[in-house]
């Protein structure tokens, strides 16, 4: 059931007319197409969006030795209609179960899958595969916490988001092998791609997350080094060196590998699940290092990578609270920006459109000269422009100077309405968080003046 749902990847074109619509979707044009299914760019008049639909074959499902496993397939994916909701996921809108033609509505991701840049030729800078793992390490993470193993991870079922020619994002897809750790019904076993199965998948055996893990750590290994860890003639070689043979260093592949990114993968790519990472969490943080501590070369990628804000997110106290869905949100919607010495963000009399949460470095709020306030890292400044009511109250009262060099994560009242009412809802409980504290130090003051002095 592997299909793309995106614009470049090589397909089968089986020269048969294009469908006017499949169900209520006008069809666009055809994205890809298997033995089992096809893929068709469509719209969605009712939410105005385009999406990728993929429609089972006929004769897929009619087949009378493979029909009832290509149902079962189809059934898993259906299953989770509206359930997965992560930025690195594609979502599934909806699913329809109709003997002549059942179908997936799903996300439509510009770009296309990672298998062009497993090739010797096309890799890719090591700073981005690092990055790209990190962010399947936490959309895979966030899958298992809802009761779910993927069983399929593979360069062929991560989507990469392509913005003016670059990678800006992935998406991991294709839910149809997935394991449901909580579901009652019979499910398929000893189902994915053997190039990146973990030897347990191939027994059979009972599996958890470091399946995955095993998975995408063989994902990896065959971004950097062109080659996937495990390479055989026959299906028989290929089990025989899974279960036995130790693959060679990424380092020994390519010039430029460290030992710290050989110790992670070949960790990820451990025989027992027990040697592997404890947690999903543990083996993000373990590839988001090889960047905070220097042992990738930072080469194209000079900026601040997505999973170096997302760790910063987590250090501050304003998002204690946050998940890490919600930190993702804050990480790709909000505008971080950088301060010197003696900047202002505000001055008196000001009405601006923004609001600025401190990330790093230390702000002084001045009312008519006099120093009233310093605010750190975790806290908020300007945030009325999203709580008054009126204008008049999102009038700054005050100058707010940077005193030591600042980094701040930006937002207007437009761009923090485009994230989900879930994430405004914690927006909401931090900017209380911070008031209520901004409250207590103003009664302080005013109680315990020579204390607070």
């Amino acid at each position: 059931m592997s299909l793309p749902l995106a614009t470049s990847e090589p397909a089968t074109v089986s020269g048969l007319p294009l469908p006017a619509q499949v169900g209520k979707y006008p069809v666009l044009r055809r994205l890809g197409e298997g033995a089992t299914s096809e893929v068709f760019l469509a719209r969605d008049e009712f939410h105005q969006r385009d999406v990728a639909i993929k429609r089972v074959r006929l004769g897929a499902v009619n087949d009378p030795t493979d029909g009832r496993f290509f149902e079962r397939f189809f059934a898993a994916e259906a299953a989770l209609v509206g359930r997965l909701q992560h930025p690195n996921v594609v979502q599934i809108f909806d699913a329809v179960a109709d003997p002549n033609e059942s179908y997936l509505v799903m996300e439509y991701v510009s770009g296309h899958t990672l298998r062009q840049y497993c090739r010797a030729d096309q890799l890719l800078p090591l700073e981005l595969i690092v990055e790209i793992g990190f962010k399947c390490a936490m959309a895979l993470g966030y899958v298992f916490r809802q009761g779910l193993v993927h069983r399929d991870v593979k360069p062929a079922n991560i989507l990469a988001v392509i913005t003016n020619g670059s990678i800006t994002d992935v998406k991991v897809t294709d839910f149809g092998s997935v394991l449901n750790m909580s579901a009652e019904t019979t499910q398929v076993y000893r189902v994915g791609s053997l190039a990146y199965m973990a030897p347990e998948q191939l027994d059979g055996a009972s599996l958890d997350s470091r399946a995955d893990m095993y998975s995408l750590g063989a994902v990896l290994y065959h971004l950097i080094a062109g080659r996937p860890p495990f390479d055989a003639p026959s299906q028989s070689a290929m089990m025989n060196q899974v279960y036995n043979a130790m693959p060679m260093p990424p380092s020994q592949l390519r010039s430029g590998v460290g030992e710290g990114v050989d110790a992670v993968i070949l960790r990820a790519l451990a025989k027992r699940a027990d040697d592997r990472y404890a947690s999903w969490d543990e083996f993000a943080q373990a590839l988001s290092g090889l960047i905070v501590n220097h042992q990738v070369p930072r080469g194209q990628l000079q900026g601040v990578l997505d999973s170096e804000r997302f760790n910063l997110l987590r250090t501050l106290d304003f998002f204690s609270n946050f998940g890490d869905v919600e930190l993702w949100e804050v990480v790709h919607r909000a505008k971080w920006q950088r301060y010197t010495f003696g900047h202002a963000l505000y001055r008196r009399g000001e009405e601006t459109r923004n609001f600025h949460i401190i990330a790093q470095g230390e702000v002084e709020v001045f009312r008519e000269g006099t120093k009233v306030a310093q605010l750190g890292a975790g806290t908020s400044v300007g945030e009325m422009v999203y709580l008054a009511p009126s204008a008049e109250l999102r009038r700054h009262s005050t100058d707010v100077i940077v005193t030591e060099s600042a980094t701040t994560i930006t937002f207007t009242p437009d761009t923090l309405a485009q994230v989900s009412p879930g994430c405004r809802h914690l927006f909401d409980e931090a900017f209380i968080r911070v008031l209520v504290r901004r409250l207590h130090a103003a009664h302080e003051a005013l109680a315990h003046p020579r204390r607070i002095m």
